[in-house]
């Protein structure tokens, strides 16, 4: 249970005339003045309204400590509460959740260095005069403390989007104007962020309980992920806790953000679906509407069990770190961080598991990791040079490879470390390392190859928000059995489809997402493996949104290429398959991978990954200017992959 404050709250709050702005369902969300405050903060003083008398402006911040939106608006909100404190401007944080103690308060304010108060609204009294759903969200009180603007900070971040910066800095504006002695030309903009948890009056009555059927529904659901130690910002293994986040998760629930799960139900079938029945839904939302009545607590079943440290129910053979320590800065926008690390490895190892571990969970979005041979000095963009490995995104969970299956690491490889960080909105550090379980040289007898299908010569034209593009493999030179498939576009990325073109001609579709989500980067896993006989195809086509409708988007008047960074765009679709270890060594893939970094390592003289004219002889000039098919000046892994074996 969660340390409660029972300290006596006093809110009285008048309206001289009854707000009439409207968010289009009825609710009133302006009031025009509020004239008494009498709350405690976290430390035990009480604050009123009267002490700041001498402010100009009173700027309330509704905060939750678990909220991500308000972890990424807790430093802005120190810096404008120091920038402005000068003017006669004083801001006041205020937390209405049922949810968060003092204690945790206490804590968030201490993380986020912030110097302003922090008020405790208990049973949410403030809240509910002054018509604030959600954190984080702003009330802003002029002189003679009418409101004058009430809802977001700006636009930059919001549910499931973070811009390189904000286009409309809602709060700035209000401020600056009031302290002109001018309204501000805006006075809402709704909220965006996590619903208040409110004091809510409990059905007694109420069939539906969370001992009896929702604590089931999220320890099978929801706890691998909402649980001490895991990714998710908040736990869902208390009942004080749920019943805080009850509007929340009948929220998310009902719009089906959670669980997250991306693929058409039409097609495929997945061993790590995720979603909810009908009764369920339906369950959920009777609780969270019936007051979320507790119900008989001691019948709730126990947490899923929980390696500590790891996923899987072992430690790891080896650990490997990324080899340093990285500072991510509080605000802005970080580019992809490639770190490369010798494991050391002097002998070939068969991988059966590989599961990567964040150093700071709070701002690492997505590790890619591949493992690239001494043949190749080849750096590709998107891919750090080598073979595909590991991934490490929000809601992957590391699962060993079938029995008699692993991925082969060459002696002498290198591992490359490819990171995607998120600022949110405090310096943090991040050391991530992965955690590597091998298997035996005479246990393996069917070897698991990351391919993929890409389309790199990308042209996304400015606006357009239904660009399509497609691209289909060579026919596969052995035969082999479908595992899992992940596909990969940047912020720009709509929606995402595999197929299968079997030698025969019959096409099937393997997975169909047509709401791609970059923010939750799936790996899929087949149910039952798919056959993939040799000559068997895989197409995949992608579409890309380009236009202002798309929150995410970086640039809406840019034409967009091929490129590392968030703001460019991929299109990669890869797929893991076993094929039988006996047949690898005949694969004319894996013998012409191996003749084109021959070639690479014979004529690449700056160990660049990429042959320039200059590089070579005056006879292999029509050669290069053929390969040469993007016209870029020089030819890579991928181009010399045309390269006729006996010119190798």
């Amino acid at each position: 249970m969660k340390f409660r404050l029972t300290a006596v709250l006093i809110f009285l709050s008048s309206l001289l005339v009854p707000g009439l702005c409207d968010d289009g369902v009825g609710r009133v969300i302006k009031l025009k003045k509020v004239t008494q405050i009498s709350l405690q903060d976290y430390r035990g003083k009480r604050h009123e309204l009267s002490d700041y008398g001498n402010s100009d402006v009173v700027i309330l911040a509704f905060l939750g400590t678990e909220c991500p939106l308000v972890k990424l608006y807790g430093a802005r909100l120190e810096q404008l509460s120091m920038r402005y404190r000068s003017c006669g401007v004083t801001f006041i944080g205020v937390n209405s959740n049922r949810q968060d103690s003092i204690t945790d308060i206490e804590a968030f304010a201490r993380r986020n260095s912030l110097s302003f108060p922090i008020l405790k609204d208990v049973g949410n009294k403030l809240a509910d005069e002054v018509a604030v759903d959600r954190t984080p969200s702003v009330v802003v009180l002029d002189k003679d403390r009418t409101i004058r603007y009430h809802g977001r900070i700006d636009d930059q971040y919001g549910v499931g989007y973070v811009r390189d910066k904000a286009t409309n800095t809602y709060l700035i504006d209000a401020v600056e104007s009031l302290l002109r002695n001018n309204p501000p030309a805006v006075d809402f903009v709704e909220a965006e962020g996590c619903l208040i948890g409110r004091l809510r009056k409990v059905d007694e009555n109420s069939h539906v309980t969370f001992g009896k059927h929702i604590a089931p529904i999220l320890s099978q659901h929801c706890v691998e992920c909402h649980r001490e130690g895991e990714i998710a910002p908040f736990s869902l293994t208390d009942f004080d806790e749920v019943a805080g986040w009850a509007d929340m998760i009948r929220e998310v629930v009902r719009d089906q953000r959670m669980p997250p799960w991306h693929a058409n139900p039409r097609h495929g079938h997945f061993e790590n679906a995720r979603g909810l029945s009908a009764v369920e839904k339906s369950l959920i939302n009777r609780w969270v509407l019936a007051g979320a009545p507790a119900g008989e607590l001691s019948t709730i079943p126990p947490l899923p069990s929980k390696t500590q440290g790891w996923q899987l129910a072992q430690e790891p053979d080896q650990v490997v770190s990324m080899g340093t320590t990285f500072q991510v800065k509080a605000e802005g926008t970080v580019r992809y961080k490639y770190f490369e690390v010798d494991p050391g490895f002097t002998e070939d190892r068969w991988i059966r598991a590989a599961e990567i571990v964040p150093g700071c969970r709070d701002v690492v979005h997505h590790v890619l990791l591949f493992a690239r041979s001494d043949t190749s000095k080849r750096r590709v963009d998107g891919a750090g040079g080598g073979e595909f490995l590991a991934a490490y995104v929000p809601g992957l969970r590391t699962v060993a490879q079938p029995k008699g299956m692993a991925k082969l690491v060459r002696a002498g490889s290198k591992f490359i470390f490819q990171i995607h960080y998120t600022p949110v909105g405090a310096v943090r550090t991040d050391e991530t390392s992965v955690g590597l379980y091998f298997a035996n040289d005479q246990d393996v007898d069917q070897v698991v190859v990351t391919r993929q299908v890409s389309q790199r010569r990308l042209s996304i034209p400015p606006g357009d928000d239904d660009h399509t593009t497609a691209a289909m493999s060579d026919g596969s030179p052995l035969p082999g059995r479908l595992l899992a498939l992940m596909p990969h576009m940047h912020l720009r990325g709509k929606s995402f489809r595999y197929v299968a073109i079997l030698p025969n001609g019959q096409r099937t579709i393997l997975l169909d997402v047509p709401q791609y989500d970059f923010n939750w980067q799936t790996a899929y896993r087949l149910a039952e493996p798919f056959p993939f006989p040799t000559g068997t195809r895989m197409y995949c086509e992608a579409t890309f949104d380009n236009s202002e409708g798309n929150l995410n988007n970086p640039d809406p008047l840019a034409t967009v290429h091929w490129g590392d960074q968030t703001s460019d765009e991929m299109m990669i679709g890869y797929f893991d398959v076993a094929v039988p270890r006996r047949a690898l060594d005949k694969d004319p893939i894996m013998k012409k991978l191996i003749e084109v970094r021959q070639v690479l390592k014979r004529y690449d003289v700056d160990g660049d990954g990429r042959i320039q004219k200059d590089e070579i002889g005056q006879p292999l000039v029509p050669l290069f200017l053929k390969l040469d098919s993007n016209g870029d000046g020089s030819v890579d892994e991928m181009e010399l992959q045309k390269l006729p074996s006996n010119q190798s």
